[in-house]
């Protein structure tokens, strides 16, 4: 490392054999062994400016960010490309839906366009297999959005269902897997659920988390990080709690610390429960 740092100070560096593609691939190694790519730093701010801030600000310790879509209306996918360009994970929150032709079509844009790591579509059996078939071999995960974490049961009455969020997180579960889905976003709250049916290996993604002294703001169905990830979550999407933090490194940090505990758990523990054996590192 104080050879990539006396080098650095030179660029291009050609004395010393080192590049500027070296530099920025040593760079984005260090990033990665600094950060923990289950947590992913939801960007859902004004403008891209204020987005920029944030990433600067979280430097090498955040390497995965959510674009919702309030970014991408406006600058979203630009700054998923630059993003990747920089050695990062995009996750292109889309949640598509939409008639299938117009869904595989979207899809396969945003295959092709390199800039997406995980989208969202609404989990539905022809929206998610419209998805998949768009996505062809191109490495971006589909993911199925099952149950809003805004909504409860009561807000599913209204709406027509007749069932509850969990019976309806499972249907929603077995249909992403049916249709060749990679994973779903469901509430940590259904995540043990997401776990059992989907497998180790797929993606359980969990939005609405609050470390304990954060508040719910307009969600309902929240949970810690430690919750999150002894119940399943494969990957924690982080907001307010980390971008509205006076230390959002340290409220990365913090969080990252949790999940270590839970693994160190897992690993201490040969009887942990599956749920813990499911997490996944990237």
């Amino acid at each position: 490392m104080a050879h990539l740092r006396h080098c650095s100070r030179g660029l291009p560096g050609a004395s010393c054999g080192i590049t500027r593609a070296d530099l920025s691939m040593a760079l984005n190694m260090i990033s990665q062994a600094l950060s923990d790519p289950r947590i992913i730093v939801a960007l859902d701010v004004l403008n891209r400016a204020e987005a920029e801030q944030l990433v600067e600000r979280l430097g090498s310790f955040a390497s995965f960010y959510k674009i919702g879509l309030q970014l991408l209306a406006t600058e979203g996918m630009a700054m998923a490309r630059d993003l990747k360009a920089r050695g990062r994970s995009v996750f292109a929150d889309w949640k598509l839906h939409d008639i299938g032709a117009t869904v595989e079509k979207a899809s396969a844009a945003l295959a092709a366009s390199g800039a997406c790591d995980f989208l969202t579509v609404h989990a539905e059996p022809q929206v998610l297999a419209a998805a998949v078939r768009g996505r062809g071999e191109a490495p971006m995960k589909i993911l199925g959005v099952t149950v809003l974490t805004s909504l409860n049961g009561q807000n599913l009455g209204e709406i027509g269902y007749s069932v509850g969020v969990d019976t309806l997180v499972e249907r929603r579960v077995r249909q992403a897997l049916e249709s060749g889905a990679d994973g779903v976003v469901s509430s940590p709250h259904e995540a043990a659920i997401a776990r059992r049916v989907g497998g180790a290996d797929f993606l359980v993604v969990t939005p609405s988390i609050r470390p304990t002294s954060a508040s719910e703001d307009d969600q309902v169905r929240t949970a810690t990080p430690r919750y999150a990830i002894e119940n399943g979550a494969s990957h924690l999407v982080v907001g307010r709690p980390i971008t509205a933090s006076r230390d959002p490194c340290a409220a990365i940090q913090a969080i990252a610390s949790e999940i270590a505990d839970v693994v160190a758990l897992r690993d201490a523990d040969s009887s942990a429960p599956a749920a813990i054996v499911g997490v996944n590192s990237n």
